[in-house]
C-alpha cells in the first residue's frame, strides 16, 4: 500500500469511527466522570474513579484513557500509576457546575438525535424526518413529535439553554439592538436567549412567544427574574396574533421549516412589525455554495432527520425575507457557530 493509499485509508477509518468518539463523550457524561474529577481535591486513579462511579475497573480505565486521547482528560503517571483530571475543555463545557456546561445538549444528542441519525439513509431516500422509525411517533405535527413527553420537552429546553449560554451574547452583539427597546423572541422556548438579551441591553423588554405547553413548562420548571423585563406569551406563531414589538427575533426557528412555512411566518411577522422595526434571524449559515462549513452541513442533515427544514445560505434567507417585504438587510458572521441577519420593515 502506497503512502497516499495509507493516508486515505486512515482518513476513511477516522470518519467511520466517528460515532465511537461521540459515544465516548456521551458515556463519560452519563456516568459522571467529569463531575467526579471536578469535585475531587486531587487527580484520581482509574480504580478510585471506578469505585466511586460503581463501574468496572477495566472498562473505566479504557474510557479514561480514550478521554485522554480526545483531550477531554489529562493524565499524570507516577511510579507506574496513572492519575486523571479534567482539561480546560471539560472543566468549561462538561462539568455541571460550570455556567457554560453543555451536558443537557449532550444528553439530548445521545438520547434523541443519535437515534434519529441511525436512519439517515432512509431520511435521504424519502426526504422526511425519522421520528416514526426511531421512536414510533408520527411527525405530522413536528413539535408534537419533538416534545413527545414532558421529560423530553424539558430536556430539549434545557439543551437550548446550554446553546445560548455559550452563543447567545455573541449573536445578540452582532448588531446594536439598543434602538429596539421592545423585543419579541418568537419561539423563544425557556427564555434563555431573552435572558442574554436583557443582560446585554439594560433598556430592553423581551416577550417570549411560544406554544402553551412550553410556557407552562417554563412556569413550572424554569425561573428568570430580570427585574421583570422578561415576560411569556402563549400562542402558535403560525396562526395566533403576535405580541407588539420593535424587533422580532427568530433564533434557530426558520431552520426547522420548509421554505413555504418560513415564508408564511415571515409574512405574519412583517404585518405585525412596526414601520422601522425589524427582524433578527439567528441561524448557522452555510457558505454561498452550500458546501461548508462542515458543522453547518451536518446541522442541515440533522434538520433532515429531525425536522421539516434545512440550514440555508445568507442569500436564501435574504430571499425569504425580501419576499415577505423586509428590506435593508445586513448579515454578520460572528466567528461562532451561529450568525445573524438583521432586516427592517
Amino acid at each position: 500500500m502506497s503512502s497516499c493509499e495509507e493516508q486515505a485509508y486512515r482518513l476513511l477509518t477516522e470518519y467511520s469511527n466517528g460515532f465511537m468518539v461521540s459515544q465516548v463523550l456521551f458515556a463519560a457524561c452519563e456516568l459522571g466522570v467529569f463531575d467526579l474529577l471536578a469535585e475531587a481535591p486531587e487527580p484520581l486513579g482509574a480504580v478510585t474513579v471506578a469505585a466511586q462511579l460503581g463501574t468496572s475497573s477495566h472498562g473505566t480505565e479504557l474510557l479514561l484513557d480514550t478521554c485522554v486521547s480526545l483531550k477531554l482528560l489529562q493524565v499524570e503517571t507516577r511510579r507506574g500509576k496513572a492519575s486523571y483530571q479534567n482539561t480546560e475543555l471539560s472543566s468549561t463545557y462538561l462539568v455541571r457546575a460550570s455556567p457554560k456546561c453543555q451536558g443537557n445538549m449532550l444528553r439530548y444528542l445521545a438520547r434523541t438525535t443519535y437515534l434519529c441519525w441511525g436512519h439517515l439513509a432512509q431520511a435521504v431516500r424519502d426526504g422526511k424526518n425519522q421520528y416514526q422509525e426511531a421512536f414510533g411517533v408520527p411527525s405530522d405535527e413536528l413539535f408534537t413529535a419533538i416534545y413527545r413527553s414532558e421529560g423530553e420537552r424539558r430536556l430539549f429546553m434545557r439543551a437550548l439553554q446550554d446553546v445560548w449560554s455559550v452563543s447567545g451574547r455573541r449573536v445578540l452583539a452582532a448588531f446594536d439592538l439598543s434602538p429596539f427597546p421592545v423585543i419579541c423572541d418568537v419561539g423563544g422556548c425557556s427564555g434563555a436567549l431573552a435572558k442574554e438579551c436583557t443582560s446585554l441591553y439594560p433598556g430592553c423588554w423581551v416577550t417570549v412567544f411560544d406554544i402553551p405547553e412550553v410556557v407552562q413548562t417554563v412556569k413550572t420548571h424554569f425561573s428568570f427574574s430580570e427585574e421583570g423585563r422578561i415576560s411569556f406569551c402563549e400562542g402558535d406563531f403560525f396562526k395566533d396574533p403576535l405580541p407588539e414589538a420593535d424587533l422580532y427575533i427568530l433564533a434557530r426557528v426558520l431552520h426547522d421549516w420548509t421554505d413555504a412555512r418560513c415564508s408564511h411566518l415571515l409574512a405574519r411577522i412583517h404585518r405585525a412589525c412596526k414601520p422601522g422595526g425589524g427582524v433578527l434571524v439567528i441561524e448557522s449559515l452555510l457558505d454561498a455554495d452550500g458546501r461548508g462549513p462542515l458543522t453547518t452541513q451536518l446541522y442541515s442533515l440533522n434538520m433532515l432527520v429531525q425536522t421539516e427544514g434545512r440550514e440555508r445560505t445568507p442569500a436564501q434567507y435574504l430571499g425569504l425575507l425580501a419576499a415577505a417585504g423586509f428590506q435593508d438587510f445586513q448579515c454578520r458572521r460572528t466567528g461562532g457557530i451561529y450568525d445573524a441577519i438583521l432586516a427592517r420593515r
